[in-house]
């Protein structure tokens, strides 16, 4: 149900089932669910299809409320509705959750099969195009033999990047956002260091701990750390500063300064939501990701074969994925004869400008997908024009 207000309204978590899927590792996944969402409706051509691609701790719930009484709004909601970015008017919006994740689609606490027990640790590793390729299988399913746009940022850029790569003929247009080629030294050092966090949590168990509890102390750990990347400088002095917290603490180092409570509250809140092997899971095939292949493969070289326009949006205050990296990409794809655009912005959020989603950024995506869309319709492809849902 779509309402006049710019919200989709109430939603439901869909799930999509399939037997098995082969993975890069070489083994097979069998069998596969994925929670997925879709907001708007399908045209009769399904050429209006727009699917967005969560980042590491995101899922499914990309836009509206799960019940007429829920505070929560999807993780993208002020750009999925109608009337906004992703306009639900006119295009038919997918966001599905992540294999190896926790909210929904087959990851490590899904019950394995053979075992009748929570998979942990004999679940396999995954990689960025393992799950585009669980993606596709959606995408089939719901009839659509090729997308609009496909779009995200962080992990969401890299399935964005991936998708554009690896199915050309599937992807009209892609917007990758505060994503690189591959993952970089720095980003591996983070990961690895929050990684460590959980595995040394004397709960972790060696991934068996869902009888007893998560490893709560390592995984609350490691969500400060990412949490910091996620920033900026500004960011932090312009929240925090050096102020003093209000809260009464007991010890001599139990957190004195509000930027240390806020870290404490992120770490607390990541624990309720999300699974410790999951983080471990998806940091590790972000870490894996490299679009040359270790050096096989020239970047000019791998996006021979893109038939996608692409836009690449960097931010300067960005330190996890700066915007020589981003560049690294545009230059590619320019030498590649790739049709594409770039566009810095001058944001003070850090990485997470992508979902702090000002109007700098807003409207730059809006004109993008707007332009886009009007070559669609010329093309006799109309994006607008909707029929029933699928």
């Amino acid at each position: 149900m779509t309402r006049k207000d710019g919200s989709v309204g109430v939603v439901k978590t869909k799930h999509f089932k399939f037997d098995e899927l082969a993975l890069d590792s070489g083994q097979k996944l069998a069998p596969v669910r994925i929670a997925y969402e879709t907001y708007g409706r399908l045209n009769r051509g399904k050429s209006n299809a727009i699917l967005v691609c969560h980042a590491l701790s995101g899922d499914a719930h990309a836009a509206g409320k799960h019940g007429k009484n829920s505070r929560k709004n999807g993780w993208y909601d002020i750009a999925i509705g109608p009337g906004k970015t992703f306009d639900t008017r006119k295009y038919f919006v997918i966001c599905s959750n992540v294999i190896g994740g926790c909210k929904g689609s087959t990851g490590p606490p899904s019950i394995n099969p053979k075992t009748k027990k929570p998979y942990g640790l004999s679940f396999p590793a995954i990689t960025v195009k393992d799950i585009i390729r669980a993606q596709k299988k959606l995408i089939d399913y719901l009839g659509i033999s090729r997308l609009f746009c496909v779009t995200g940022g962080s992990l969401g850029g890299m399935q964005a990047l991936a998708w554009a790569v690896d199915y050309p003929d599937s992807v009209k247009t892609a917007v990758v956002i505060a994503a690189a080629a591959r993952q970089y030294p720095m980003g591996i050092a983070l990961h690895e260091v929050g990684r460590q966090a959980i595995i040394n949590d004397p709960e972790w168990n060696d991934g068996n701990y869902y009888k007893a509890g998560q490893p709560k102390a390592g995984l609350a750990l490691a969500r400060k750390i990412g949490h910091i990347t996620y920033l900026s400088h500004e960011t932090f002095e312009r929240k925090f500063g050096r102020q003093r917290s209000k809260s009464k603490t007991n010890g001599r180092f139990q957190p004195e300064f509000e930027v240390s409570a806020y870290l404490n509250h992120k770490g607390a809140g990541f624990v309720r939501r999300f699974d410790a092997n999951s983080y471990l899971y998806l940091t590790k095939a972000i870490d894996d990701f490299d679009l040359t292949e270790n050096g096989k493969k020239g970047l000019k070289d791998v996006f021979k074969s893109v038939k996608a326009k692409i836009l690449l949006v960097s931010f300067t205050s960005d330190w996890l994925y700066p915007p020589e990296q981003v560049e690294e990409l545009y230059n590619a794809l320019a030498e590649a004869g790739v049709p594409s655009a770039y566009r810095k912005l001058d944001l003070p959020y850090g990485h997470d400008a992508f979902l702090v989603y000002n109007n700098t950024l807003g409207n730059i995506l809006a004109g993008f997908i707007v332009e886009e869309a009007k070559e669609h319709s010329g093309s006799g492809q109309a994006a607008g024009g909707v029929a029933q849902a699928a």
